[in-house]
């Protein structure tokens, strides 16, 4: 397993060991003493999956409180992923990365709490995975607009199909602080 850092802080990508041959290919997509030798403790409390077409974008999403942490990969398909420090206080408040995932390149992502997350689907449909280091709360349910200006996500579509709420969701600056989690250094 190979961990690769992002601008981010704690927000990374790993490329797993993938072994292949001709019947198919095998690796694992979590292993708590190798995550852990990655720096990397994790502890998952729910895995859920969700599958799209080409054109839907879901996010950008967080829970606060009850924060949840979220390693995720594309299991069929391919998404470019999204993460953002939504942290008050924190230096790179408001700043993003992203990457492409994909069932051929079989990356993850690791989303530490205190990021809102989100993508948009490149191939014909990807089914996504989505390991989370919390129970999900409807309460706790929260989001950013997809296209909030001051965070400047360069998209790769330009007319994403979007559910109800994420096509109200707010800017950044429109949250109440009390809604977005704090920076702790």
């Amino acid at each position: 397993m190979k961990r690769i850092d992002t601008e981010l802080p704690g927000v990374c990508i790993l490329e797993p060991d993938v072994h292949g041959d001709p019947r198919g290919y095998f690796f694992e997509s979590f292993h708590a003493a190798k995550f852990a030798a990655l720096g990397l403790d994790l502890q998952f409390a729910q895995t859920n999956v969700s599958r799209s077409a080409r054109g839907v974008l879901r996010g950008l999403h967080y829970q606060w409180p009850d924060p949840q942490g979220k390693l995720v990969g594309v299991l069929d398909g391919t998404v470019w992923d999204v993460a953002v420090d939504i942290r008050r206080g924190s230096p790179s408040f408001g700043r993003w990365t992203a990457v492409e995932l994909s069932s051929d390149n079989h990356r993850l992502f690791w989303i530490p709490q205190g990021y809102a997350h989100g993508f948009c689907v490149l191939s014909a449909h990807a089914t996504f995975m989505y390991q989370c280091t919390a129970l999900y709360v409807a309460a706790a349910d929260a989001g950013v607009r997809w296209d909030d200006d001051d965070i400047g996500i360069t998209w790769p579509l330009a007319t994403p199909i979007l559910s109800a709420k994420d096509s109200i969701a707010p800017r950044l600056r429109e949250i109440d602080p009390a809604r977005l989690p704090v920076y702790v250094p």
